[in-house]
This record gives structure tokens, sequence and C-alpha cells, in this order.
């Protein structure tokens, strides 16, 4: 079997799939919008789970991406809620103690 068939068929699977993907990105566009029109401006709140989620998803995307997206927080919230989950990872406090750091016993400087 020659190589001009096998690129034609994979070229013609790939172009099936990116369809369907985008298919299903249109009907979740929609579908996001219809959530929002049924908010009438009112304000949601997320568990900090749910921000979690969506700040990993939001951040695998680009800026611009989530520019042209019709989601249910600002492309700022997202963000911020990205770099707290990171502030938050790197955060020591909890692991400090009061005082010092602590000398062996028998050593006195």
């Amino acid at each position: 079997m020659s190589a001009a068939p096998l690129q034609f068929l994979l070229l013609l699977f790939s172009g099936w799939v990116n369809r369907r993907q985008q298919a299903v990105i249109d009907y979740l566009v929609q579908e996001n919008r219809v959530l929002r029109e049924q908010l009438r401006g009112r304000r949601l709140r997320f568990t900090d789970d749910q921000r979690r989620r969506l700040a990993r998803k939001g951040r695998l995307l680009a800026r611009r991406v989530l520019e042209n997206l019709d989601t249910v927080v600002t492309l700022n919230t997202i963000l911020r809620w990205y770099r707290e989950l990171v502030a938050k990872k790197y955060d020591s406090s909890r692991r400090r103690r009061p005082g010092g750091h602590r000398l062996r016993p028998g050593c006195d400087s």
C-alpha cells in the first residue's frame, strides 16, 4: 500500500474528528450563553474546588481564546484564581513554627 492513500485516509479522519470537536465546542458555548441568560446578572458562588477546577482548565487556554468565549466568570477572575492556586501551593506558612531556629541539645551557640 502506498503512502498517498494512507495519508488521504488520515487527513479525512482528522478532519472528521476536528468537525466533531468543533460541534461539541459550539454546543457548549451556546449552553453556557443560555445558562448566563438564566442568571440575569445574579452572581454565582463557587466552592474552592470549583474555582480550582476552572482555574486549572482556564490556564491551559490562551488568553485570546478565553476572551472570545462567553464564560461564566471573567478572564481576569480565572487568571487570579490560578495565581492564588499557585501561591497556595508554594506557601509554607503552615509548616513554620513561631520563634527562631532551634538549637540542638548541647550546642551553646
